[in-house]
């Protein structure tokens, strides 16, 4: 169905150096602009993250080159953000936007952008449209929808502890039968290990993050090392910031930081105090 149009849409999507809406900053932003006759005009920037607030240049980690590809040599003599806001806000004006899962992450990080170059873009005076929104409003994703779905039945007695349990025990067997050796892409896009009736296999196919606690405040990083994944030391290993600030243990300790967290924090301290002996 053509879309039916008043104003110019502006389909986009960024590539960052992280999801931290406050501190990270964009490395390419590709528009589509789809204009009310029909017409569709596509632009693409890669974008040098530039220098934060003490004037030191702003990298991009490993892991978000591992997920878009682009690392610091593609960007070192791009434009920044800053370089090309005015005309990238005059090419927007007018328009309304549309996104996937934009309204959570890159409309607030594009507002982000723009306040620190200075240019006033408010955002408020342009329709959004969230097309992972609409899907996950139009396509539930309830236990009972899956019942339906994979098993072609009714979840009778919902949200009571014994049906949902054995709802989810035969949506995973019918998953099986659909599923088995069917490929999937990964994270990267790459096509990965077919789907197996193994529950190692299933285990990591099933989790969307690579956490070292059920929080996330501390995650992996392409290593299997475990790294902050908030605050001051966001981005640095664990053990690195224990071996600097010593403090900082004490402080996560003692502070409200959930019990699991806190256990893996004391094994990652223990096991550094073990290896220095």
């Amino acid at each position: 169905m053509e879309l039916n149009l008043k104003n110019p849409l502006v389909f986009f999507d960024l590539e960052t150096t992280g999801l931290d809406v406050a501190k990270d900053r964009i490395v390419e932003i590709s528009t589509v602009k789809v204009l009310p006759n029909g017409k569709e005009e596509v632009k693409t920037y890669k974008l040098n993250p530039g220098k934060d607030e003490k004037g030191k240049q702003i990298l991009i980690p490993e892991q978000s080159t591992a997920i878009h590809g682009i690392t610091n040599e593609d960007v070192k003599d791009a434009q920044t953000f800053k370089e090309i806001a005015k005309q990238l806000a005059s090419y927007l004006e007018g328009c309304d936007f549309s996104g996937y899962n934009c309204n959570r992450f890159d409309v607030p990080l594009l507002v982000e952008e723009f306040i620190r170059a200075d240019v006033d873009f408010d955002i408020k005076k342009h329709k959004v449209i969230d097309v992972q929104t609409i899907f996950h409003k139009m396509e539930k994703r309830t236990l009972a929808a899956a019942y339906k779905f994979y098993c072609g039945k009714k979840l009778e007695n919902a949200h009571s502890a014994e049906a949902d349990t054995i709802a989810t025990f035969e949506v995973l067997k019918s998953m099986l039968d659909i599923y088995q050796g069917a490929e999937f892409e990964d994270q990267k896009g790459e096509i990965s290990t077919p789907i197996v009736n193994d529950m190692e296999a299933l285990a990591e196919f099933s989790s969307f993050n690579r956490n070292a606690d059920f929080a996330g405040r501390i995650v992996y990083d392409d290593k299997n090392r475990e790294m902050f994944n908030f605050g001051k030391y966001k981005g640095k290993l664990v053990e690195d910031v224990f071996e600097k600030d010593p403090g900082y243990y004490g402080w996560m300790i003692n502070n409200d930081f959930p019990l699991y967290t806190k256990k893996v924090l004391t094994n990652i301290k223990l096991r550094q105090f073990n290896t220095k002996k």
